[in-house]
């Protein structure tokens, strides 16, 4: 196999889309002699780098840790796999009961990082914070008060390098009125509420019981369901079988594959899959030499004409890809109906990898008191899983007190500025359901009207306005596993796949991250009209762009590893007449800005 010759610009083009600049030319050398040693486009380059450094709590792209991603990548591809033998079942009681066997339960549940470390000591510990496991809450924290008037525990520690950080309060990003003023006008002029309120996921689930025909059945009727729009947007005619062997050009249907399971999608590797009805669930091979642009990812439902005379392979001429919702219409009788409001959105984590002291949020609090939005949105993880501290179970609070902690310090700090508080999980948190949909929190004792917890992912209506979000990171997932032939802006392109399946999470099979009921998928995680606003935190790069006439914002993450990030704020309107027929419809986003916190 001929080895892969990557040149300066397109690592600099690929790291540049996750914000890392490389100036070193010993990093460029290097880098060019990893791609060319395990034959690595840049592309595949930049995946294994971010995944090397999310797994090591934000790396730096520095010699040393290169050197080190060097050899965990030659012991993959070295270390022979030892086949051990099966140990006899024994029978316990409690006579011969292993004192370190719960220790060693516990360690097949944790990550390979903590393990070994958590071993329950034989002697009388010098230590006296050291607690019993056994004295410990559900979560495995023991309960210790939390420092009046924080969002942390009492024994956490400021983050140095957070402290230190450069350029808070810059301008990243602007979109649209540069002058626009950024004070609110008050929570009585702002009305929030679920655009779909018969379809709104409010209250907790069962998940984990839904049956595999249950989720075929879901996923057929998603590709009749888009080729059927499909038909009617590009005014197709019949759609025929895709494995059906036939010497004149054909038009099918059906949803994209990888024949692979454990592959990433190539030019090479695309499957068709068609439906029940029109091709009895068969897939066929695409050849897509002949076809000049495209952007395809696994998941995705597309129409294409082609000839198939073999019945085993269809070679496409050209493809239709998914078709864009309607617009809301104005409802008129809306509450505060073309009163303008201010709308601030950060996604977390909301604590440095080094620390819980929760510095940005208190920071994020000085510019609510200074701008006092209308509208605060923030999405999660608010405890997040792949902190540090809690990946090595040494947090000292209960999971949910923590959560319950910051709720409650928000309400109270913001309640003489009467911004109203939109609260967004993530699968990241941890003391919250582990599922796609994912319902909205539950904070005991918290029925402030100002206070609205929210789904993931839903869609909300602010004075008119329709605003779509989801702080499952789905421009990173699709990023990943999508293969194109196409000139047009890659961001762009994500965001266009979004809005164009009708999809909040349109990635099939979902990352390893992202756990789907498909029961309850069909219902709330399906766009229901195009938002004027779409909110997709990301790992990428920050970031607002108006696609297909809706307005993208990633307002990025406000804390990245050690240091700060970056949140969003913008303002809209809901126009007070009707577009008339025949006139452009006028946005209704009318700024943003993306700024360092």
């Amino acid at each position: 196999m001929a080895r892969i010759a990557v040149d300066e610009g397109d690592l600099a083009e690929e790291f540049g889309t996750f914000d890392i600049k490389i100036e070193d030319e010993d990093i460029v050398d290097k880098l060019k002699e990893l791609c060319m040693v395990y034959r690595l486009d840049a592309s595949d380059m930049v995946d294994e780098w971010m995944a090397f450094s999310i797994s090591n709590n934000g790396a730096a792209l520095t010699m040393d840790k290169l050197e080190q991603f060097e050899r965990e990548r030659a012991n993959k591809t070295k270390t022979p796999k030892v086949k051990r033998e099966k140990p006899a079942a024994v029978m316990h009681d409690i006579s011969n009961i292993n004192p370190e066997a719960e220790d060693d339960l516990l360690d097949v549940y944790s990550t390979p990082a903590s393990k070994g470390k958590n071993k329950r000591m034989l002697t009388t510990p010098e230590n006296v914070s050291v607690v019993n496991k056994k004295l410990t809450s559900v979560s495995r924290s023991p309960v210790v008060p939390f420092s009046p008037g924080s969002f942390s525990p009492v024994n956490a520690t400021p983050s140095q390098q957070y402290r230190s950080r450069s350029g808070a309060g810059d301008t990243m990003v602007t979109f649209g009125d540069q002058g626009a003023k950024w004070k609110g006008q008050g929570s009585e002029h702002v009305a929030i509420q679920q655009y779909d309120r018969d379809n709104a996921l409010t209250e907790r689930y069962k998940h984990m019981f839904y049956k595999v025909n249950d989720k075929s059945n879901v996923l057929n009727d998603m590709i009749e369901d888009m080729a059927s729009q499909l038909q009617q947007s590009h005014q197709i005619g019949n759609l025929q079988h895709l494995a059906w062997p036939c010497q004149e050009p054909i038009t099918v249907s059906g949803r994209v594959c990888c024949d692979m399971s454990t592959g990433r999608l190539n030019a090479h590797s695309v499957l068709l899959e068609g439906s029940t009805e029109t091709s009895a669930g068969k897939t066929v091979h695409l050849d897509l030499n002949e076809v000049t642009e495209y952007s395809l990812f696994p998941g995705q439902i597309v129409a294409c004409d082609g000839l198939n005379s073999t019945g085993s392979k269809l070679v496409v001429s050209k493809f239709y890809q998914g078709v864009h919702l309607q617009f809301p219409e104005v409802d008129e009788t809306s509450e505060n109906l073309s009163v303008p409001a201010q709308v601030l959105v950060a996604a977390g984590p909301f604590t440095p990898s080094d620390s819980l002291a929760y510095e940005p949020l208190d920071d994020l609090l000085k510019y609510l008191k200074r701008d006092k939005p209308d509208v605060c949105m923030l999405m999660g993880p608010f405890v997040d899983s792949k902190h540090e501290s809690i990946e090595k179970c040494t947090v000292e609070v209960p999971y949910d007190d923590m959560f319950k902690k910051i709720v409650q310090n928000l309400i109270k700090a913001t309640e003489e500025l009467q911004t109203q508080l939109v609260f967004v999980p993530s699968q990241r948190d941890v003391h919250h359901d582990y599922v796609y949909p994912q319902p909205p929190f539950s904070v005991d004792g918290v029925n402030s009207p100002r206070v609205h917890f929210v789904s993931d992912p839903c869609t909300l209506t602010i004075n008119g306005v329709v605003v779509g979000l989801t702080s499952t990171d789905i421009l990173f997932h699709l990023g990943g596993e999508e293969t194109s032939r196409a000139k047009t802006d890659r961001i762009g392109r994500l965001i266009e796949h979004v809005l164009t399946q009708q999809s909040y999470y349109p990635l099939y099979p979902p990352s390893e991250e992202v756990n789907i009921d498909y029961e309850h998928y069909e219902q709330f995680c399906r766009l229901q009209t195009t938002p004027d606003v779409l909110i997709l935190p990301s790992d990428l790069r920050y970031f607002v762009k108006d696609v297909l006439g809706c307005v993208c914002v990633n307002p990025g993450r406000i804390t990245k590893a050690q240091t700060g990030g970056t949140f969003a704020r913008f303002a809209i309107q809901c126009p007070p007449s009707p577009t008339q027929d025949g006139a452009a419809r006028k946005p209704r986003c009318t700024a943003a800005e993306v700024v360092r916190v």
